[in-house]
């Protein structure tokens, strides 16, 4: 008896299920009525239909545990999203959430952005400061475990799931490198995520800005147009995105502006004609006149990839640094249940001023110069008239030592330290004095 009003309970909720499904043809039809369908077409449509009714009649019907269809409907979504490319998703209710509180610059997890990258989910980049970021986490490291759970076939949107969690909890992250001949496992703890998205150095002695922008929060024009003009005598800028996973369109397009006045910055194209657009910059939008140099590496995304491309292409810039990631689709994220679930979609791909694509292949830098530190050789015979016995001092020498000791101490201030340290750095701000030399000579 109990067995027969089971069967009866499914039987009426797969006939609503169909009911609701045969609705969704008909409404796709009626969209699809100005491409005038052929009679096969149609009947390949029912087919296809009739074959994903039966599949999860079969399933809620025979599978070893009790399913509940709405958990069916969401798995199905998940999967079919997943496979059509490794940007699309479900995002069920947390998802969604989390992704809106993302974009306003805070929130939990580890700080790490991902994707999927040749089948192997692979970190884009760390996010600066962040627990990631502390624990050695770098740009291309391939996530072989979570958790010891292999992720092997694991979707995307399950692994961001299984590093987020509440502020202070543990998690185990196991990583191929490149460069490592066996597995690192890495110890962390989650975190409540806050970004500082922008920040300004000087560089000592030098009055070059140094602009780094992290990710591309709603915070990021804003910021970095305060900094440009807080500094408007600066011989130069030198902007780091390396690092950057990316993120609103908008706010790459508006960091753009700040360096051209003129021009295509970005344009994405896709299936619907109506989603084709093109973003040209403003004249009124554009602050500075600067020589620039962009800084960019592997890790450098999305946003990264079009800011960097497009002051390349707009000969605005020099990029400099490494190959980035090559991120260049467009995902428009639709509600799909009362504003509580919803999907991303891939619904474009962009392109660069020239009409250059980023997707899979990357911004390729001006100047490629590899992350490392400067060797300076000291062989004993570099003697200097300083360094002589009662040598004539020069008439700045007292002043100008008192004030590199008051600079090295200023957190405002990038050391040569700091600059020796990062042989990247250092490459930008030597090609920002020769952009300036040259245009001495003009």
């Amino acid at each position: 008896m109990k067995k027969t009003l089971k069967m009866k309970r499914r039987i009426v909720s797969l006939f609503g299920f169909l009911s609701a499904l045969l609705l969704c043809f008909f409404i796709t039809q009626n969209s699809y009525a100005r491409e005038q369908l052929s009679e096969e077409q149609v009947k390949k449509r029912l087919d296809a239909f009739n074959k994903y009714t039966k599949t999860l009649s079969i399933i809620e019907q025979y599978y070893v545990d009790d399913e509940n269809l709405s958990d069916l409907i969401d798995k199905s979504i998940s999967g079919l999203l997943s496979n059509l490319d490794a940007h699309s998703a479900f995002l069920d209710e947390k998802a969604f959430a989390d992704m809106k509180i993302q974009t306003k610059g805070e929130f939990g997890g580890l700080g790490i952005t991902i994707s999927m990258k040749d089948g192997a989910l692979t970190v884009i980049a760390p996010i600066e400061g962040t627990p990631a970021d502390k624990a050695g986490i770098k740009a291309g490291d391939v996530i072989v475990k979570i958790d010891n759970q292999a992720t092997i076939d694991m979707k995307l949107d399950e692994a961001v799931s299984k590093m987020r969690g509440k502020p202070g909890t543990s998690v185990s992250i196991t990583v191929l490198r490149k460069t490592a001949s066996k597995p690192i496992e890495i110890k962390l703890k989650r975190d409540t995520i806050k970004i500082e998205s922008v920040y300004a150095k000087l560089v000592e002695d030098d009055d070059i800005l140094y602009l780094r922008v992290t990710s591309f929060d709603q915070n990021v024009v804003d910021m970095a147009s305060k900094y440009i003009k807080q500094y408007p005598k600066a011989k130069g800028i030198v902007l780091d995105l390396r690092n950057n996973p990316g993120g609103l369109l908008n706010q790459a397009i508006g960091l753009t502006n700040l360096f051209v006045d003129s021009g295509v910055i970005v344009s994405q194209k896709g299936r619907i004609e109506a989603e084709n657009q093109e973003f040209k910059a403003i004249a009124n939008k554009k602050i500075t006149d600067a020589a620039l140099v962009v800084l960019v590496n592997g890790g450098s995304a999305s946003a990264s990839e079009i800011v960097s491309g497009a002051l390349q292409d707009l000969k605005r810039g020099i990029v400099l640094g490494e190959n980035t990631f090559g991120k260049g689709s467009v995902q428009s994220v639709i509600p799909i249940t009362e504003d509580k679930e919803a999907i991303k979609l891939t619904i474009a791909r962009y392109y660069l001023p020239s009409g250059r694509t980023i997707q899979a292949v990357g911004v390729k830098p001006d100047i490629e110069v590899v992350a490392g530190k400067i060797t300076v050789q000291d062989d004993g015979f570099g003697i200097k008239e300083s360094d002589l016995n009662r040598h004539l001092q020069g008439e700045l020498e007292n002043t100008n030592k008192d004030k590199k000791e008051e600079k090295s101490d200023n957190k405002n201030i990038i050391s040569k330290e700091q600059i020796n340290n990062d042989a990247q750095l250092k490459s930008a701000i030597d090609t920002v004095k020769i952009l300036n030399l040259t245009r001495d000579y003009k």
